[in-house]
């Protein structure tokens, strides 16, 4: 079954296309990743098929039947609101029935009108359909779920990976049958990470997504629609495939392109050679060499991301830390920390959201001050500090003036220089972004600026906080060879489980309270450690229970009086309780008295069923235990 069409859609930002004429679809069922470069309308295309940006032509068809979810990658909240206000500030269909119940209710406890007790009933059949009478406390699970237990808690006091956990609740509380997400995983911990994989790959979910994350990709998504040059290709498969499909897609564009350039050399030979009075022939030659010249210049070669700097030297101290500790409040963060950092040391740095991983990047760049312990740098370390706020960059700086406020020129590792617009040509900015306003940035060309800004200083110890949010896939993978070929150390705090897999050899962990493992390898080989603990810890557990089960076998357990009368009575009440509620529900189905009753009803069948399930447990433990007597 189709639920989405893009027909012919087309977006343009003043003189800048970013998409024209694109088309495809997504059926019931579908797991599918948007990717494409930073910058080239990858948002603007889920906002368009959202409904919160318009196209400049070309059409969008949704499935009415369909619910739709859509998490925005810019949030969007009340900072001066509780959590759970925001979530009810949503216009779903639940908060609109809910408040919709509470007005007329409202006119009704004011004016016992008939035409008031009408809706008031219409109302209460649209909660019913809705099943929405327990809407607050399924909205508390889903938050529960994320890690979110504070519920009055104001929006402004959460940090960025908490309210990413919010607006990741605000739209799952609605049960989407098809979900729109724009970098789901930013700010999130892995953790969380590994639960929403495990979340989205449940079979009853159509899924359009935009995220960097490889691992995600991989686990998840069964096809990838890829916008390059304005254009979509959709490939069938996983990242992995992906990958494969693409580079014979490019390497075949390459080959006609390079035959069509042969053609081309010739012709204009020709051409060139050719008197100015022609011949029919001639001309109908001459009209297919204008088509072949339009179309071999009318294609972009794509520009290759190039991450080159020249390290500052480091001397024979790099970095001590000893018995550092540091709380907030009542938060240990750091209890006693000992460590010496060697050269060339690549570490990263996991652990739940608030455990103190960016405190720890604060006191060591000095950013921070330790309540005890020292923190002693090397004279010779140079930090680069790609931090997860980012710099404050001035939209109103043309993108050239950024670097050139830095430097003019810049050393490169081969010892030569280049100049600032080189500098930003090597970062993936063309000519015709560098004297545009930084305000134009996409958020991804941003954060690559950014990163631009803390390279060409020259560091010799590069400490990263999660540096591949809202950064491309292109630009991840360059990154990346960057980083590998760095000699300098390195310190990568990320969620990116494929990004630190690559480029760590040892692993601080943060389980919370000043709590910090120090491990030998990578994340993949971290999870397989923990996964045989797991495992050996199941396999004693479960040896203990069966001893524990086999020994009580051995004795006879025996009712006591009061117990045998307990079970007797139980009996008794569930049986009047079982025949409350039937006349109760009767009563609510009918719903034959005035809405007072009927409210009185609704509350007594609550606190019946309670009493229903409580006293049921209570039978079945003395029934069980009843029946090992015998």
């Amino acid at each position: 079954m189709n639920i989405l069409s893009v027909e012919n859609v087309s977006k343009s930002f003043a003189d800048r296309e970013l998409f024209e004429k694109v088309s495809f679809g997504i059926n019931w069922g579908d797991k599918v990743a948007l990717v494409a470069r930073n910058g080239t309308g990858k948002s603007t295309l889920l906002k368009i098929i959202e409904g919160t940006d318009v196209a400049d032509e070309g059409k969008i068809s949704r499935n009415k039947d369909v619910r739709f979810g859509f998490l925005e990658q810019d949030l969007k909240f009340n900072e001066n609101l509780s959590v759970l206000d925001n979530i009810f500030l949503s216009a779903s269909h639940e908060v609109l029935a809910i408040k919709e119940y509470e007005r007329i209710n409202e006119l009704y406890e004011t004016n016992h009108a008939d035409e008031h007790y009408q809706v008031l009933q219409k109302a209460i059949a649209r909660i019913e359909e809705l099943k929405a009478w327990d809407y607050e406390s399924r909205v508390k699970q889903v938050l529960g779920k994320l890690g979110i237990n504070h519920f009055d808690q104001s929006m402004k006091t959460l940090s960025g990976g908490q309210k990413r956990r919010v607006a990741l609740a605000r739209v799952l509380i609605e049960d989407p049958q098809f979900l729109i997400l724009d970098e789901p995983t930013n700010h999130l911990d892995i953790a969380m990470i590994e639960w929403l994989e495990s979340y989205l790959s449940r079979q009853n979910i159509t899924l359009l997504l935009v995220t960097h994350d490889r691992y995600f990709l991989e686990n998840i998504c069964d096809t990838i629609i890829e916008l390059d040059g304005g254009k979509i290709y959709r490939y069938e498969g996983n990242y992995e495939k992906f990958l494969e499909q693409k580079a014979n897609r490019t390497f075949n564009e390459e080959s006609e392109h390079e035959k069509l350039k042969n053609r081309y050399r010739r012709e204009l030979e020709w051409v060139r050679k050719q008197p100015k009075a022609r011949t029919v022939k001639s001309k109908s030659r001459v009209e297919a060499f204008d088509m072949i010249e339009e179309k071999v210049k009318s294609r972009k070669k794509e520009e290759e991301l190039r991450l080159e700097i020249k390290m500052n030297r480091i001397g024979g101290k790099v970095l001590e830390l000893k018995k550092v500790y540091k709380k907030y409040g009542e938060q240990v963060l750091l209890k006693g920390f000992d460590y010496t950092f060697k050269k060339g040391e690549r570490i990263g740095i996991v652990g739940k959201n608030g455990t103190g991983k960016s405190t720890f990047l604060n006191l060591i760049t000095d950013k921070d001050k330790a309540d005890s312990g020292k923190i002693n740098v090397g004279e010779t370390i140079v930090y680069g500090y790609f931090n997860q706020e980012g710099i404050k960059l001035d939209n109103d700086k043309r993108v050239i003036e950024v670097v050139k406020d830095i430097a003019e020129f810049i050393p490169l590792a081969d010892g030569s220089k280049v100049m600032a617009s080189q500098f930003l040509q090597m970062f993936g900015f063309p000519i015709s972004q560098h004297f545009t306003f930084v305000s134009s940035l996409s958020g991804g060309e941003k954060r690559r600026l950014h990163l631009l800004t803390i390279l060409v200083k020259n560091p010799n110890f590069l400490v990263l906080d999660e540096p591949t949010n809202d950064l491309d896939l292109i630009t991840l993978q360059a990154l990346e060879e960057f980083l590998e070929n760095y000699s300098g150390c390195l310190i990568i705090v990320t969620h990116d489980r494929y990004f630190m897999d690559k480029l760590v050899d040892q692993l601080f962990i943060f389980h919370g309270d000043g709590d910090i493992q120090v491990f030998p390898g990578n994340y993949t080989e971290y999870r397989l450690s923990e996964d045989k603990k797991d495992f050996e810890k199941l396999i004693v557990e479960n040896k203990i229970i069966e001893e524990s089960k086999t020994a009580a076998d051995k004795i006879k357990i025996k009712l006591t009086y009061k117990e045998r009368l307990e079970l007797e009575n139980l009996n008794k009440d569930i049986e009047k309780l079982e025949a409350e509620k039937n006349k109760l529900t009767e009563q609510l189905q009918t719903g034959g008295t005035n809405h007072e009753e009927l409210m009185n009803s609704g509350i007594r069948l609550t606190k019946v069923i309670e009493l229903l399930d409580e006293k049921g447990n209570r039978w079945l433990e003395l029934s069980e235990k009843e029946q090992q007597s015998v």
